[in-house]
């Protein structure tokens, strides 16, 4: 435990690369009290036509099958149920839509690279996410999980072109990083780095999580609550 602890230390300082001031304490509790508050269910769309309307800024989550999504998803929200984890790949079949106190809506994109579903499906989700990808006005950004243990794969390249060619900012978002060993997660953040700053709707700055540690947490919490609508008052 306590060498859990070490390494979440070292992790923290490393948490931003390329280098960049941690967010400030006024920005941490910000993220704090916009995960805190309601988060529902609004939607479950398998095709275009039954996307909910826009009506504040979004934020998508997509990742290769199995790359922790769904954990991740929970552990922001402290929700263990809101994004159901499964122990087999590609069981989400539709854009989840969660409305985070009318201020943000995380969409939780299906898993690519496997799913236990017919060819045709995955065919019609994968119109259904380009149409959104491509022409949804709210949506902010998007964040690629891109499972530390193995780093950006082929599977994972399209997406990013797809992004690139529809000027979709999007955000590289390293999960698990508890099952790496340091300087293997060192290489690991150095070869990503790299390979985004060759992308130019890339954003610079990677987020290093553990889900099951709570690593990084705090601090894509912190990002999100600054793309998210002003709070009302009272």
């Amino acid at each position: 435990m306590a060498d859990h602890a070490a390494r979440g230390r070292d992790l923290s300082a490393t948490a931003l690369a390329p280098p960049e001031p941690a967010p400030d304490e006024t920005l941490i509790e910000a993220g704090r009290r916009l995960f805190a508050g309601t988060c529902r269910f609004v939607a479950a769309a398998a095709e275009a036509g039954a996307l909910p309307v826009d009506r504040f800024p979004e934020v998508a989550i997509v990742g290769r099958s199995n790359v922790g999504k769904s954990s991740l998803i929970n552990a922001l929200t402290g929700r263990r149920s809101l994004a159901r984890v499964s122990h087999t790949p590609g069981r989400t079949r539709a854009l989840v839509f969660f409305d985070l106190g009318g201020r943000l809506m995380l969409v939780d994109l299906p898993g690519y690279g496997f799913a236990a579903a017919p060819k045709h499906e995955i065919a019609r989700w994968s119109r259904t996410i380009a149409l959104y990808l491509k022409g949804r006005a709210a949506l902010q950004r998007v964040l690629v999980l891109i499972d530390a243990r193995h780093g950006i794969k082929p599977p994972d390249r399209p997406l990013m072109q797809l992004l690139d060619e529809a000027a979709v900012a999007y955000q590289i978002v390293l999960t698990k990083a508890d099952k790496v060993r340091p300087l293997e997660l060192e290489t690991v953040i150095a070869a990503t780095a790299a390979e985004i700053g060759r992308h130019g709707a890339a954003h610079p700055q990677l987020h290093i999580t553990s889900a099951h540690e709570g690593w990084g947490l705090a601090e894509l919490r912190a990002m999100l609550a600054a793309l998210a609508a002003p709070a009302r008052a009272g």
